[in-house]
């Protein structure tokens, strides 16, 4: 299972690095051509939040290990975490940011390198951290003031916050950060080498391409959404018909589409009602980030407790 799942991820990530390069010529070439942030969320909702879908299930499975019968506390406890997130950005945005960013960090790395490793101890962790972190560092080194910006719309406003980055860039912090999550790459393709750990470097260079041509809005939705989401997708396929990726992906769609409506449907509901207060690319990008990040607490959570109790 683990070789089939290496070799379907190797070409899903030579076809991803071909395509993207394509694009971004594209997008270079034609440097008019836009792309909405109505757009972006879109993807977001259809493509990268089903990824997250089979949580319920999971989650079922989660409480079947505590022997828990009443599945309404699994839906009571992730809506809570969801909604306390929300809650903690609205009243400590800068704190609740730099949590989300090294969470998320942490979760990217492990997600998309995790099927390549027979490893799970701490300084493993600690380099899943590193390599994920490059999605948070790759904007902020090719679009400092436009990530910035995103910020801003975040609800950051403290000033310590800005000068604190603005140190960061002054004094080669993130040229660091990047050179440390590119020696991860390195340590993570030559332990154990074999040639299907070549996936790390197609994907390195995806997200510098990714980050490089595109606004930091753009390259994010195209990786979360057709790397690391579809790639999480296969594994979850994989589980639901180890004999047929295709049928996989049917029972896949089936059983995460009703999360994914509901989703949308709150997400469209939460845009009208930020509409009256802020333009829609503004609205948008609350609904993407802040969104995001309520459901990534629960979900990293949800995977946390059910790997260490399968254990």
């Amino acid at each position: 299972m683990s070789d089939k799942i290496k070799k379907i991820n190797l070409n899903h990530s030579f076809i991803f690095f071909i395509t993207i390069n394509i694009f971004c010529f594209l997008i270079f070439k034609y440097s008019n051509l836009s792309i909405s942030t109505i757009f972006c969320l879109l993807l977001i909702l259809i493509i990268g939040v089903s990824h997250g879908s089979l949580d319920h299930i999971k989650g079922k499975k989660l409480l079947k290990l505590f022997n828990i019968k009443s599945n309404y506390i699994f839906y009571i406890a992730y809506i809570l975490i969801s909604t306390t997130v929300i809650t903690t950005w609205m009243l400590l945005p800068s704190i609740t940011l730099i949590i989300f960013l090294i969470i998320a960090s942490y979760h990217f790395g492990k997600e998309d390198t995790q099927f390549l490793i027979n490893d799970s101890s701490y300084f493993t962790q600690i380099l899943y951290f590193l390599k994920g972190f490059l999605i948070i560092l790759a904007p902020l080194f090719f679009h400092f003031q436009e990530t910035i910006a995103i910020f801003k719309l975040l609800l950051i406003n403290n000033e310590k916050f800005y000068l604190s980055l603005n140190f960061i860039e002054t004094n080669k912090v993130i040229q660091i950060g990047i050179i440390c999550s590119t020696l991860s790459s390195i340590f993570f393709f030559l332990k154990n080498f074999e040639m299907k750990k070549f996936i790390i470097f197609l994907d390195y260079f995806s997200i510098l391409i990714l980050n490089y041509y595109l606004s930091p809005l753009l390259a994010f939705t195209v990786y979360f959404c057709f790397l690391h989401s579809i790639r999480h997708s296969i594994s979850l396929a994989i589980e639901l018909d180890p004999n047929s990726v295709v049928n996989g992906f049917r029972l896949f769609i089936k059983k995460a589409l009703p999360l994914t409506i509901l989703t949308g449907i709150f997400s469209f509901i939460a845009m009208y009602l930020l509409k009256n207060s802020y333009n829609l690319d503004s609205a948008i990008l609350k609904i993407i980030f802040i969104g995001l990040a309520s459901l990534t607490f629960p979900h990293i959570l949800l995977e946390y407790f059910l790997e260490k109790n399968e254990k």
